[in-house]
This record gives C-alpha cells, sequence and structure tokens, in this order.
C-alpha cells in the first residue's frame, strides 16, 4: 500500500513548488518594474494565487487525480480543441518555467565561479549545463529527485527565513528603508503589472492537486495545504521584498537584477552572506528544474493518455516518457535565446490564462463540487484582467516576451486543431 501524504509533507509541496527558483529569479525584475512598491507587487499576484487556490480546493476534493490541472480542465470543458489547447499550454509553461529558473541559476552560478571573461557566455553554459544534468538525474531515478527536493525545500527555507530575521534587524538605521515610502511607488497599473510579471513565483501551488489522490483525511487537509501555503508564501515575499528595497540602493538593485537576493545579503553579512544566498539560488533553483522536468514530462503524458496529443508521445526513452527528453530540449532553446523578463512574462501570460481556466471551470461545477461560484468567477475575471493588463503594460518595455506568449500560446491550440483534424482523418 502505497504511503499517505501527511499535512506536513502537502504543505512542504505547496511551498516547495512557489519558492523554486521563483523568488531568486523575478526579484530584481519586480523591482524594475514596481521601486518602492515591490512589496504590494507581490501582495497583488498573492492575492490572485489565493482566489484561484479556492477553486484547486473544491476540484481537488471532488476529482482528486494524479493528472491534476488537466483533470480539471477536461472536466470542465470536456475533450475538445479548446481544453486541449489549453493543458498544451500547461505543459508549455512548465517549459518556460524551467527556461526560467535555468536562466536564473545561469545568473546566479558566475558569482561564485567564473568560467571565461564574458558572464553572459558563462550564464548560457552554466544554464545549459544545469538542464542536461538535471535531465540525467531524471532518467537514473525518480526517487533521487524526490529526496533532492524534500532536502531542498528546507535548505531554502532555513535560509530565506534566517535572512528575513537579519535582514529586518539590518534595516534598522539604513538610509534605503526610505526608498519603501509611497512617494517611491510606481503608478497603480504598473504595480499591479509588475505584480503579474512576477506571478510565475506563485504558480507552484498547483501541484498540490496531482499529490491529492494521495493525502490523508484529504476534507480537512487539502484545504489547509493550499491556504496555508499560499499565506506563508505571500507573507515570505512580501517580507523579502521589504528587505531587498529597504537594503540596497534603487541603482544597485538595477546593476544586480538577476541576482539581486544575494546582492541584498551582503550589507549585513558581507562577501560570507552573498556567497550563502548565492548557494541557496543554487540549490533552489537546481531542484525546481529537478521537480520541474519531471512535472512537465508527468503533464504531457496525460495529456497524451487523454488524447489531446499525439500517442507517440506515450512511448519511453530508458524508462521515462518521451516527453522528458522533448521538455528538457524545448528548455534548452528557450533558455539560450531569450532573456529573464521575456521568459517571465510569456509564463505568467501562460500560467494567468491556465488559471483563469481552471477559476471558470469551478464556477461552470459549482454545483457538483459544492463551492461559491461568485469566488471562482471573480477569479477568473481576474485572471483575465490580470493577462490584458499584463500584455499591454509590457508590449511598450518588453515587446519580444508579449510576441512569444502570444505565440506560444496561438501554438497550442494550432497544434491541437492540426492533431485532432488529422486523427479523425
Amino acid at each position: 500500500m502505497d504511503k499517505k501524504i501527511g499535512l506536513k509533507e502537502a504543505i512542504s509541496i505547496g511551498i516547495g513548488g512557489m519558492v523554486g527558483g521563483g523568488i531568486f529569479a523575478v526579484l530584481g525584475l519586480a523591482v524594475s518594474l514596481a521601486k518602492g512598491g515591490t512589496p504590494l507587487a507581490f501582495l497583488f499576484a498573492g492575492i490572485l494565487a489565493l482566489i484561484t487556490s479556492y477553486s484547486y480546493v473544491n476540484l481537488s476534493l471532488k476529482y482528486p487525480d494524479r493528472g491534476g490541472t488537466v483533470k480539471f480542465i477536461n472536466q470542465g470543458f470536456g475533450k475538445t480543441i479548446f481544453s486541449g489547447g489549453i493543458n498544451n499550454l500547461l505543459w508549455i509553461s512548465y517549459i518556460i518555467m524551467l527556461s526560467l529558473y535555468a536562466s536564473a541559476f545561469g545568473s546566479y552560478a558566475p558569482n561564485l565561479f567564473e568560467l571565461t571573461q564574458d558572464k553572459t557566455i558563462d550564464s548560457h553554459i552554466y544554464a545549459s549545463s544545469i538542464v542536461v544534468l538535471a535531465t540525467a538525474i531524471n532518467y537514473y531515478s525518480i526517487t533521487v529527485v524526490g529526496k533532492i527536493e524534500s532536502l531542498a525545500v528546507i535548505i531554502k527555507l532555513v535560509i530565506l527565513v534566517s535572512f528575513i530575521f537579519i535582514g529586518v534587524y539590518g534595516l534598522i538605521g539604513n538610509p534605503n528603508i526610505a526608498q519603501l515610502s509611497i512617494t517611491n511607488w510606481e503608478k497603480p497599473i504598473n504595480l499591479f503589472a509588475g505584480g503579474m510579471v512576477i506571478f510565475v513565483a506563485y504558480e507552484g501551488f498547483e501541484l498540490i492537486a496531482n499529490a491529492a489522490p494521495d493525502i490523508e483525511n484529504p476534507k480537512k487537509n487539502i484545504p489547509r495545504a493550499y491556504y496555508y501555503s499560499v499565506i506563508f508564501v505571500i507573507i515570505l515575499y512580501i517580507i523579502i521584498a521589504l528587505v531587498t528595497v529597504g537594503s540596497l540602493p534603487f541603482a544597485k538593485i538595477a546593476a544586480a537584477e538577476d541576482y539581486v537576493l544575494a546582492e541584498a545579503a551582503e550589507p549585513m553579512l558581507g562577501k560570507v552572506g552573498f556567497s550563502i544566498i548565492t548557494v541557496a539560488a543554487l540549490i533552489s533553483t537546481f531542484s525546481a528544474i529537478n521537480a520541474s522536468l519531471y512535472g512537465g514530462s508527468k503533464v504531457n503524458y496525460e495529456i497524451a493518455e487523454d488524447d489531446e496529443l499525439p500517442h507517440h508521445f506515450l512511448a519511453k526513452i530508458w524508462n521515462q516518457p518521451i516527453g522528458l527528453m522533448v521538455t528538457a530540449a524545448a528548455t534548452l532553446i528557450l533558455v539560450n535565446i531569450l532573456n529573464l523578463q521575456s521568459i517571465s512574462t510569456a509564463g505568467s501570460v501562460g500560467f494567468l490564462i491556465i488559471f483563469g481556466m481552471v477559476n471558470l471551470v469551478g464556477y461552470r461545477l459549482s454545483k457538483e463540487i459544492n463551492s461559491n461560484k461568485t469566488i471562482s468567477l471573480i477569479g477568473f475575471i481576474l485572471c483575465i484582467i490580470a493577462t490584458v493588463v499584463l500584455i499591454i503594460q509590457q508590449y511598450t518595455s518588453n515587446t519580444v516576451g508579449v510576441i512569444i506568449a502570444i505565440v506560444l500560446t496561438s501554438f497550442c491550440f494550432l497544434m491541437e486543431w492540426l492533431y485532432k483534424k488529422t486523427e479523425k482523418k
């Protein structure tokens, strides 16, 4: 008999999924967009994640399935071109998240050990190497992936919570604390858009859905796992944002945008602090790549099983779904052609659309799942507004990211339409 997952383990799946490489990758980007209002940007994104988790709670209780989001979408829309397109977008969004984590790993690693005289080249070498290593580990043993994830969750939380305690103490008398005043906040629309660009830092709570069939005492523990993990991460991110903006001048944050958390530790703990946070970032992003490769290949397999992708994806190479190799190869391409902001924008657009659709499923099936349809409807509307605001705001400053997001989303539906068409023939 399989071992059941307790409340603590279920919460750690949610926290581990969210506090992966996201915060290390997007914190500098958030500050560049929201300035002194960065904590508020993280709050906006967190509230949207919390409202969406309501739909996930009720759908997980009614339809516990290891397919998680894929099953919810099919439950709400049937196995149509639309549901297939959304599920393909989920898989593509996993690939985008992998690129984000690999990009963050590549940004932090050269601070410990430079390979060449050029940090950009170093970044690409490290980012590509870590994807190859994680792929090899996934092929070697899924058990090892689980062990790495469990250990990494503890390490990164200990380091981040220590950073917060030391950082809050370090804010006393720091002149940069004035940067948090309302006069240094961006316009409300920019604050909201800043929160949506970094929405990817919250997407990991949906991994609880995949574990739902194995959670003991589900009626009690599934809601707690979602809400506790999301609320904990909202508080964690807001305090990290407060400490970072209050510790470093904006110019220094901009100069170290891709590894700003390590830079923020330096005024408090010197070079040692910088190195500790860098190591935490490397462990976090590595474990996130490991887990997301596994998750991405599973999603790909589930979609093919539901006849929404060609059955070729059900084939296995070295005892793992072929989707693992395809996911890794696509990640290597994206991480080497896109910058961090473009990856983050594309990932956020993808997950906002997916979560919008899960909220819509929650609304449509409210009677079956015995939930409050108004909360799910609010979640759906907010996700759509957030997607539109994000696309409009980013189009001027990050046109490439917006185009990539639109092209990838369109590709997912086109791929599904072509598959269904050829299958009928």
